[in-house]
Protein backbone atom coordinates (compact mmCIF):
# COMPACT_ATOMS: atom_id res chain seq x y z
CA UNK A 1 0.00 0.00 0.00
CA UNK A 2 1.63 3.11 -0.81
CA UNK A 3 1.64 5.35 2.06
CA UNK A 4 2.01 9.28 1.10
CA UNK A 5 0.75 12.47 3.32
CA UNK A 6 0.99 16.62 2.60
CA UNK A 7 2.39 18.68 4.42
CA UNK A 8 0.37 22.12 3.83
CA UNK A 9 1.45 25.79 4.65
CA UNK A 10 -1.31 29.09 5.07
CA UNK A 11 -1.74 31.27 2.40
CA UNK A 12 -2.57 34.54 1.96
CA UNK A 13 -6.06 35.13 1.06
CA UNK A 14 -7.55 37.84 -0.75
CA UNK A 15 -11.40 38.37 -0.93
CA UNK A 16 -12.44 38.93 -4.67
CA UNK A 17 -14.26 42.07 -6.03
CA UNK A 18 -15.12 43.60 -9.18
CA UNK A 19 -11.58 44.72 -9.50
CA UNK A 20 -9.44 42.24 -7.91
CA UNK A 21 -8.23 39.35 -9.46
CA UNK A 22 -10.33 35.71 -8.76
CA UNK A 23 -7.36 32.89 -8.82
CA UNK A 24 -8.55 29.81 -10.15
CA UNK A 25 -8.67 26.56 -7.65
CA UNK A 26 -6.77 24.39 -10.47
CA UNK A 27 -5.45 26.58 -13.00
CA UNK A 28 -5.52 24.06 -15.95
CA UNK A 29 -6.15 20.18 -16.42
CA UNK A 30 -4.16 17.67 -14.51
CA UNK A 31 -3.87 13.78 -15.83
CA UNK A 32 -2.25 11.32 -13.21
CA UNK A 33 -1.49 7.62 -14.55
CA UNK A 34 -1.28 5.36 -11.38
CA UNK A 35 -0.02 1.75 -11.64
CA UNK A 36 0.77 -0.94 -9.02
CA UNK A 37 1.98 -4.42 -9.02
CA UNK A 38 0.80 -6.80 -5.56
CA UNK A 39 1.73 -9.99 -4.53
CA UNK A 40 1.30 -12.19 -1.64
CA UNK A 41 1.53 -15.53 -0.29
CA UNK A 42 0.98 -17.48 2.68
CA UNK A 43 -0.47 -20.56 4.67
CA UNK A 44 -4.12 -19.41 6.22
CA UNK A 45 -6.22 -19.26 2.97
CA UNK A 46 -10.20 -18.19 3.65
CA UNK A 47 -11.59 -20.15 0.96
CA UNK A 48 -9.97 -23.27 2.07
CA UNK A 49 -10.70 -23.26 5.97
CA UNK A 50 -7.82 -21.54 7.14
CA UNK A 51 -5.41 -23.45 5.66
CA UNK A 52 -3.62 -23.37 2.61
CA UNK A 53 -2.00 -20.94 -0.39
CA UNK A 54 -2.97 -17.60 -0.29
CA UNK A 55 -0.89 -16.89 -3.35
CA UNK A 56 -1.95 -13.87 -5.05
CA UNK A 57 -0.72 -10.86 -7.71
CA UNK A 58 -2.62 -8.16 -8.77
CA UNK A 59 -1.94 -5.81 -11.43
CA UNK A 60 -3.93 -2.42 -11.24
CA UNK A 61 -3.51 0.60 -13.42
CA UNK A 62 -5.67 3.61 -12.81
CA UNK A 63 -5.83 7.17 -14.90
CA UNK A 64 -7.27 10.27 -13.14
CA UNK A 65 -8.12 13.79 -14.63
CA UNK A 66 -9.04 16.82 -12.82
CA UNK A 67 -10.72 19.63 -15.22
CA UNK A 68 -11.18 23.13 -14.28
CA UNK A 69 -15.03 24.44 -14.87
CA UNK A 70 -14.53 27.73 -14.58
CA UNK A 71 -12.59 29.30 -11.34
CA UNK A 72 -14.59 28.12 -8.57
CA UNK A 73 -15.30 23.91 -9.76
CA UNK A 74 -13.55 21.52 -10.67
CA UNK A 75 -14.27 18.14 -12.05
CA UNK A 76 -12.63 14.79 -11.09
CA UNK A 77 -13.13 11.66 -13.01
CA UNK A 78 -10.89 8.73 -12.11
CA UNK A 79 -11.18 5.25 -14.13
CA UNK A 80 -9.27 2.07 -12.86
CA UNK A 81 -8.94 -1.70 -13.60
CA UNK A 82 -7.51 -4.39 -11.40
CA UNK A 83 -6.64 -8.02 -12.30
CA UNK A 84 -5.52 -10.60 -10.22
CA UNK A 85 -4.94 -14.28 -10.07
CA UNK A 86 -5.84 -16.40 -7.29
CA UNK A 87 -4.37 -19.68 -5.87
CA UNK A 88 -6.40 -19.63 -3.00
CA UNK A 89 -9.73 -18.38 -4.79
CA UNK A 90 -8.63 -21.09 -7.30
CA UNK A 91 -10.03 -23.71 -4.72
CA UNK A 92 -13.30 -22.45 -4.72
CA UNK A 93 -14.11 -25.18 -7.54
CA UNK A 94 -11.08 -27.27 -7.09
CA UNK A 95 -12.06 -29.93 -9.66
CA UNK A 96 -12.93 -28.46 -12.56
CA UNK A 97 -9.51 -28.42 -14.13
CA UNK A 98 -9.61 -32.28 -13.60
CA UNK A 99 -6.13 -32.79 -11.35
CA UNK A 100 -6.66 -33.81 -7.59
CA UNK A 101 -7.19 -30.90 -5.66
CA UNK A 102 -4.38 -29.37 -3.20
CA UNK A 103 -5.23 -26.79 -0.30
CA UNK A 104 -1.14 -25.90 -1.03
CA UNK A 105 -1.78 -25.78 -5.34
CA UNK A 106 -3.59 -23.82 -6.82
CA UNK A 107 -6.27 -25.38 -9.35
CA UNK A 108 -6.41 -25.05 -12.69
CA UNK A 109 -10.35 -24.08 -12.21
CA UNK A 110 -11.95 -20.50 -13.78
CA UNK A 111 -12.37 -19.06 -10.02
CA UNK A 112 -8.66 -18.59 -9.85
CA UNK A 113 -8.81 -14.96 -11.64
CA UNK A 114 -10.46 -12.32 -12.27
CA UNK A 115 -10.98 -8.80 -13.18
CA UNK A 116 -12.11 -5.72 -11.07
CA UNK A 117 -13.25 -2.32 -12.71
CA UNK A 118 -14.05 0.85 -10.61
CA UNK A 119 -15.18 4.50 -12.20
CA UNK A 120 -15.88 7.53 -9.53
CA UNK A 121 -16.54 11.40 -9.97
CA UNK A 122 -16.27 14.11 -7.82
CA UNK A 123 -17.40 17.57 -8.42
CA UNK A 124 -15.96 20.26 -5.65
CA UNK A 125 -17.17 23.88 -5.86
CA UNK A 126 -14.98 26.24 -4.10
CA UNK A 127 -16.93 30.08 -2.31
CA UNK A 128 -15.34 33.14 -3.78
CA UNK A 129 -13.29 33.28 -0.80
CA UNK A 130 -11.85 29.73 -1.02
CA UNK A 131 -12.79 29.45 2.36
CA UNK A 132 -16.14 27.11 1.58
CA UNK A 133 -15.49 23.74 0.10
CA UNK A 134 -18.46 21.59 -0.96
CA UNK A 135 -18.20 18.28 -3.05
CA UNK A 136 -19.98 14.94 -4.52
CA UNK A 137 -18.86 11.76 -5.53
CA UNK A 138 -20.71 9.23 -7.53
CA UNK A 139 -18.80 5.68 -7.82
CA UNK A 140 -19.37 2.22 -9.15
CA UNK A 141 -17.08 -1.02 -9.12
CA UNK A 142 -17.57 -4.14 -10.49
CA UNK A 143 -16.58 -7.79 -10.51
CA UNK A 144 -17.36 -11.32 -11.48
CA UNK A 145 -19.48 -11.87 -8.10
CA UNK A 146 -19.31 -8.49 -6.82
CA UNK A 147 -20.88 -4.94 -8.03
CA UNK A 148 -21.18 -1.92 -5.95
CA UNK A 149 -22.49 1.70 -6.03
CA UNK A 150 -21.44 4.51 -3.91
CA UNK A 151 -22.12 8.14 -3.59
CA UNK A 152 -20.50 10.35 -0.79
CA UNK A 153 -19.93 13.93 -0.50
CA UNK A 154 -18.19 16.50 2.15
CA UNK A 155 -18.18 20.26 3.26
CA UNK A 156 -14.76 21.77 4.27
CA UNK A 157 -14.22 25.51 6.11
CA UNK A 158 -10.95 27.13 6.19
CA UNK A 159 -10.94 29.75 9.40
CA UNK A 160 -8.07 31.80 10.88
CA UNK A 161 -6.61 33.12 7.50
CA UNK A 162 -6.79 29.08 6.29
CA UNK A 163 -5.05 27.98 9.45
CA UNK A 164 -7.57 26.01 10.49
CA UNK A 165 -9.47 23.36 8.66
CA UNK A 166 -12.67 21.74 9.12
CA UNK A 167 -14.09 18.75 7.10
CA UNK A 168 -17.28 16.72 7.35
CA UNK A 169 -17.65 13.77 5.25
CA UNK A 170 -20.17 11.12 4.53
CA UNK A 171 -20.43 8.38 1.75
CA UNK A 172 -22.71 5.30 1.11
CA UNK A 173 -22.12 2.27 -0.41
CA UNK A 174 -24.73 -0.14 -2.02
CA UNK A 175 -23.59 -3.80 -3.19
CA UNK A 176 -24.59 -6.91 -4.08
CA UNK A 177 -23.38 -10.42 -3.97
CA UNK A 178 -23.91 -12.92 -6.45
CA UNK A 179 -23.86 -16.03 -4.39
CA UNK A 180 -20.87 -18.36 -5.55
CA UNK A 181 -20.28 -21.89 -2.83
CA UNK A 182 -17.48 -24.02 -2.51
CA UNK A 183 -18.67 -26.41 -5.56
CA UNK A 184 -19.31 -29.18 -2.68
CA UNK A 185 -21.66 -27.47 -0.58
CA UNK A 186 -23.75 -26.41 -4.09
CA UNK A 187 -27.45 -27.65 -3.82
CA UNK A 188 -27.89 -27.13 -0.20
CA UNK A 189 -31.12 -26.20 1.28
CA UNK A 190 -29.57 -24.17 4.32
CA UNK A 191 -27.58 -21.73 2.82
CA UNK A 192 -27.85 -17.75 2.26
CA UNK A 193 -30.92 -15.71 1.36
CA UNK A 194 -29.48 -12.36 1.72
CA UNK A 195 -27.47 -10.94 -1.36
CA UNK A 196 -26.89 -7.61 -0.71
CA UNK A 197 -24.69 -5.63 1.47
CA UNK A 198 -24.86 -1.60 3.07
CA UNK A 199 -22.05 0.79 4.58
CA UNK A 200 -22.59 4.15 5.49
CA UNK A 201 -19.37 6.25 6.42
CA UNK A 202 -19.78 9.60 8.30
CA UNK A 203 -16.09 11.44 9.53
CA UNK A 204 -14.95 14.52 10.58
CA UNK A 205 -10.98 15.92 9.66
CA UNK A 206 -9.81 18.82 11.61
CA UNK A 207 -6.70 19.93 10.82
CA UNK A 208 -4.68 23.07 12.29
CA UNK A 209 -0.87 24.47 11.77
CA UNK A 210 0.52 24.73 14.76
CA UNK A 211 3.51 27.20 13.72
CA UNK A 212 5.44 27.67 10.67
CA UNK A 213 6.99 24.04 11.20
CA UNK A 214 3.99 22.23 12.65
CA UNK A 215 0.68 20.52 11.57
CA UNK A 216 -1.80 18.71 13.12
CA UNK A 217 -4.76 16.39 12.01
CA UNK A 218 -6.97 14.67 13.75
CA UNK A 219 -9.90 12.34 11.90
CA UNK A 220 -13.41 10.39 13.56
CA UNK A 221 -14.67 7.52 11.12
CA UNK A 222 -18.03 6.41 11.98
CA UNK A 223 -19.05 2.81 10.03
CA UNK A 224 -22.15 1.21 9.81
CA UNK A 225 -22.68 -2.31 7.64
CA UNK A 226 -25.63 -4.17 6.73
CA UNK A 227 -26.20 -7.13 4.90
CA UNK A 228 -24.35 -9.89 4.07
CA UNK A 229 -20.80 -9.31 5.26
CA UNK A 230 -19.57 -12.51 5.34
CA UNK A 231 -17.98 -14.30 2.32
CA UNK A 232 -20.09 -17.11 0.30
CA UNK A 233 -17.21 -18.91 -0.86
CA UNK A 234 -15.07 -19.11 2.36
CA UNK A 235 -15.01 -22.76 4.01
CA UNK A 236 -15.68 -23.60 7.55
CA UNK A 237 -14.49 -27.07 9.43
CA UNK A 238 -16.11 -28.00 13.09
CA UNK A 239 -13.79 -30.29 15.89
CA UNK A 240 -16.87 -31.94 16.58
CA UNK A 241 -16.91 -33.44 13.10
CA UNK A 242 -15.22 -35.37 11.29
CA UNK A 243 -13.76 -34.51 8.14
CA UNK A 244 -13.84 -36.20 4.58
CA UNK A 245 -10.67 -36.21 2.93
CA UNK A 246 -10.56 -36.15 -0.99
CA UNK A 247 -8.02 -36.46 -3.91
CA UNK A 248 -4.30 -36.75 -1.89
CA UNK A 249 -5.55 -36.21 1.19
CA UNK A 250 -4.38 -32.48 1.29
CA UNK A 251 -8.16 -31.49 0.27
CA UNK A 252 -11.38 -31.75 3.04
CA UNK A 253 -15.26 -31.52 2.06
CA UNK A 254 -16.48 -28.14 3.37
CA UNK A 255 -18.77 -28.76 6.15
CA UNK A 256 -19.79 -25.45 6.31
CA UNK A 257 -20.02 -21.56 4.72
CA UNK A 258 -18.31 -18.44 6.80
CA UNK A 259 -21.33 -17.14 8.18
CA UNK A 260 -21.31 -13.40 10.28
CA UNK A 261 -23.59 -11.30 11.61
CA UNK A 262 -25.84 -9.06 9.32
CA UNK A 263 -24.61 -5.60 11.51
CA UNK A 264 -21.18 -4.36 12.10
CA UNK A 265 -20.68 -0.83 13.55
CA UNK A 266 -16.97 0.51 13.58
CA UNK A 267 -14.99 3.44 15.12
CA UNK A 268 -12.00 4.98 13.66
CA UNK A 269 -9.54 8.03 15.74
CA UNK A 270 -6.32 8.89 13.95
CA UNK A 271 -4.22 11.83 14.64
CA UNK A 272 -1.15 12.89 12.26
CA UNK A 273 1.46 15.33 13.21
CA UNK A 274 3.69 16.47 10.69
CA UNK A 275 6.85 18.64 11.68
CA UNK A 276 9.50 20.67 9.32
CA UNK A 277 12.88 19.99 10.44
CA UNK A 278 14.96 21.76 7.90
CA UNK A 279 15.09 22.15 4.23
CA UNK A 280 16.00 18.92 3.86
CA UNK A 281 14.18 16.79 6.53
CA UNK A 282 10.12 16.52 6.98
CA UNK A 283 8.69 14.27 9.84
CA UNK A 284 5.55 12.61 9.08
CA UNK A 285 3.77 10.41 11.70
CA UNK A 286 0.38 9.27 11.59
CA UNK A 287 -1.60 6.80 14.21
CA UNK A 288 -5.33 5.01 14.63
CA UNK A 289 -7.13 3.52 16.92
CA UNK A 290 -9.79 1.05 15.85
CA UNK A 291 -12.92 -0.97 17.20
CA UNK A 292 -15.78 -2.59 16.39
CA UNK A 293 -18.57 -4.60 17.80
CA UNK A 294 -17.17 -7.58 16.73
CA UNK A 295 -14.22 -7.37 19.40
CA UNK A 296 -11.85 -6.43 16.80
CA UNK A 297 -9.43 -3.81 17.96
CA UNK A 298 -5.97 -2.59 16.26
CA UNK A 299 -3.41 0.24 16.49
CA UNK A 300 -1.71 1.65 13.31
CA UNK A 301 1.71 3.67 13.64
CA UNK A 302 2.93 4.85 10.95
CA UNK A 303 6.46 6.98 10.35
CA UNK A 304 8.10 8.88 7.37
CA UNK A 305 11.03 10.53 7.07
CA UNK A 306 11.18 12.66 3.56
CA UNK A 307 14.54 13.59 2.67
CA UNK A 308 14.93 16.40 0.17
CA UNK A 309 17.83 16.17 -2.56
CA UNK A 310 17.85 19.97 -4.20
CA UNK A 311 14.39 21.38 -5.85
CA UNK A 312 13.30 18.58 -7.19
CA UNK A 313 13.79 15.16 -5.67
CA UNK A 314 12.78 13.17 -2.47
CA UNK A 315 13.53 9.80 -0.72
CA UNK A 316 11.11 8.54 1.74
CA UNK A 317 11.77 5.74 3.82
CA UNK A 318 8.86 4.74 5.57
CA UNK A 319 7.95 2.26 8.40
CA UNK A 320 4.59 0.76 9.77
CA UNK A 321 3.63 -1.24 12.36
CA UNK A 322 -0.15 -2.51 13.00
CA UNK A 323 -1.64 -4.57 15.35
CA UNK A 324 -5.05 -6.49 15.63
CA UNK A 325 -7.28 -8.53 18.09
CA UNK A 326 -9.23 -11.17 16.61
CA UNK A 327 -12.86 -11.37 15.99
CA UNK A 328 -14.93 -13.37 18.40
CA UNK A 329 -16.31 -15.16 15.89
CA UNK A 330 -12.90 -16.15 14.33
CA UNK A 331 -11.34 -19.70 14.57
CA UNK A 332 -8.58 -21.48 13.03
CA UNK A 333 -9.37 -24.59 11.00
CA UNK A 334 -10.95 -27.58 12.48
CA UNK A 335 -11.09 -25.57 15.69
CA UNK A 336 -14.67 -24.33 16.08
CA UNK A 337 -17.82 -25.81 16.85
CA UNK A 338 -21.17 -26.65 15.04
CA UNK A 339 -22.99 -25.77 17.84
CA UNK A 340 -21.91 -21.82 17.27
CA UNK A 341 -23.95 -19.36 15.46
CA UNK A 342 -21.33 -17.61 13.58
CA UNK A 343 -17.71 -18.46 13.13
CA UNK A 344 -14.99 -17.55 10.39
CA UNK A 345 -11.43 -18.78 9.55
CA UNK A 346 -10.38 -15.62 7.50
CA UNK A 347 -7.03 -14.56 9.30
CA UNK A 348 -8.08 -11.14 8.53
CA UNK A 349 -9.56 -11.62 11.45
CA UNK A 350 -7.57 -12.77 13.55
CA UNK A 351 -4.83 -11.77 16.06
CA UNK A 352 -1.81 -10.71 14.66
CA UNK A 353 1.26 -8.42 14.30
CA UNK A 354 2.39 -6.54 11.21
CA UNK A 355 5.30 -4.70 10.13
CA UNK A 356 5.44 -3.02 6.60
CA UNK A 357 8.96 -1.11 5.25
CA UNK A 358 8.58 1.27 2.44
CA UNK A 359 11.05 3.37 0.23
CA UNK A 360 9.76 6.26 -2.08
CA UNK A 361 11.49 7.79 -4.67
CA UNK A 362 9.58 11.09 -5.62
CA UNK A 363 10.72 14.04 -8.51
CA UNK A 364 8.76 17.09 -8.77
CA UNK A 365 9.52 19.31 -11.84
CA UNK A 366 8.25 22.89 -9.93
CA UNK A 367 8.16 24.91 -13.79
CA UNK A 368 6.41 21.79 -15.51
CA UNK A 369 8.71 23.38 -18.61
CA UNK A 370 9.36 19.39 -19.63
CA UNK A 371 5.94 19.82 -22.60
CA UNK A 372 4.58 16.66 -25.09
CA UNK A 373 1.80 17.46 -27.18
CA UNK A 374 0.57 20.17 -24.88
CA UNK A 375 1.00 18.19 -21.44
CA UNK A 376 4.01 19.39 -19.15
CA UNK A 377 5.30 16.82 -16.68
CA UNK A 378 4.29 17.76 -13.21
CA UNK A 379 5.26 15.16 -10.97
CA UNK A 380 6.74 11.40 -10.63
CA UNK A 381 6.66 8.66 -8.10
CA UNK A 382 7.98 5.47 -7.26
CA UNK A 383 7.41 2.96 -4.43
CA UNK A 384 8.45 -0.31 -2.81
CA UNK A 385 6.72 -1.61 0.21
CA UNK A 386 7.01 -4.57 2.19
CA UNK A 387 4.67 -6.37 4.64
CA UNK A 388 4.89 -9.22 6.98
CA UNK A 389 2.68 -10.52 9.29
CA UNK A 390 3.72 -12.64 12.68
CA UNK A 391 1.04 -15.97 11.16
CA UNK A 392 3.61 -15.80 8.07
CA UNK A 393 1.78 -13.86 5.58
CA UNK A 394 3.54 -11.76 3.81
CA UNK A 395 3.02 -9.42 0.56
CA UNK A 396 5.31 -6.93 -1.36
CA UNK A 397 3.77 -4.17 -3.90
CA UNK A 398 5.41 -2.07 -6.61
CA UNK A 399 3.65 1.31 -7.24
CA UNK A 400 4.71 4.25 -9.97
CA UNK A 401 2.57 7.66 -10.10
CA UNK A 402 2.75 9.80 -12.61
CA UNK A 403 0.92 13.37 -12.92
CA UNK A 404 1.08 16.24 -16.05
CA UNK A 405 -0.49 19.07 -16.10
CA UNK A 406 -2.20 20.70 -19.64
CA UNK A 407 -0.21 23.85 -20.68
Amino acid sequence: MVLCSAFLSAQEVTTPTSDTYKKRVLEAAELQVLASYYQQDGNNAAVTGGRGTEELTDAHPTVILALPLNEDDVLTASFGVSAYSSASSSNIDPFDGGGEPNVFQASSGASGSDTWINGTVTYAHSSDDRNNVLSGTLSFSNEYDYRSFGLGGSYTRLMNEQNTELTVHGSAYLDNWKLIYPIELRGRDDLLDETGRNSYNLGVNFSQLLSRRAQAVFSMDLVRQEGLLSTPFQRVYFADIAEIAVGDGDFFLAEDIERLPSTRNKLALGGRLHYYLNQRFVVRSFYRYYTDDWSVGSHTLNVELPIKFGSYFSIIPGYRYYTQTAAEYFAGFDEHLSTETFYTSDYDLSNFQANQFSLGVSYLDILTDRSLFGWGLKSVDLNFSLYRRDNGFQASQVALGLKVVHQ
